[in-house]
């Protein structure tokens, strides 16, 4: 059972279970899938501060993100120590090449480590890439009203167009970065 479940998943079978989570939570709970508020619902729970942003009534908005936010980092925990699949993660032949082509050799894990290693955080690029980057997707997300996955789950499954414009904006911001600014922190 448990080989059976660090094997990759096809898109089909884990695409319509990730789908089925919108209508699942909305039906056993009244509550709409997201996670990007779940930042601020915790900091209002513990900001000690008068921050107007975080004086509301987190309790009745926002406990069950929280419980949900543990459960995933269980759930990555998980799937990442007793579930985790020992084959190399597979990237497509032109993801490799236009890899190679930019010096990078290789993924291990899920991202380049010629980029996003922790001993790179305090080089330009790995500045960049993870602290500028960073705050660039967090701010976007509260942008947007929601993260990627928050608008492409649940906004378009809810016929959203506001859903599907971020969702294009997101996508498109993510191939510019890749074909024009990364090749250029890099120096290629």
């Amino acid at each position: 059972m448990i080989e059976w479940l660090s094997q990759p998943w096809p898109w089909y079978v884990a695409g319509p279970l990730i789908g089925l989570m919108v209508p699942g939570i909305w039906f056993l709970t009244s509550k709409r899938f997201g996670i990007s508020s779940t930042l601020q619902h915790a900091c209002a729970a513990i900001a000690p501060g008068k921050i107007a942003l975080f004086q509301y009534d987190w309790k009745a908005q926002g406990l069950w993100n929280i419980i949900f936010a543990v459960g995933l980092l269980i759930g990555g925990v998980i799937a990442s120590t007793i579930l985790a699949d020992p084959n190399p993660i597979q990237v497509s032949d032109a993801a490799s090449t236009m890899f190679a082509s930019w010096g990078i050799q290789g993924v291990q894990g899920l991202v380049p480590p010629e980029i996003f290693a922790w001993d790179n955080l305090l080089t330009p690029l790995g500045f960049i890439s993870i602290v500028v980057g960073g705050f660039f997707v967090g701010f976007g997300a509260r942008y947007a009203g929601g993260c990627t996955s928050g608008h492409a789950i649940t906004g378009l499954s809810e016929l959203q167009l506001p859903s599907l414009i971020a969702v294009l904006g997101f996508f498109a911001g993510g191939l510019l970065i890749s074909h024009l600014v990364l090749p250029l922190l890099l120096g290629v």
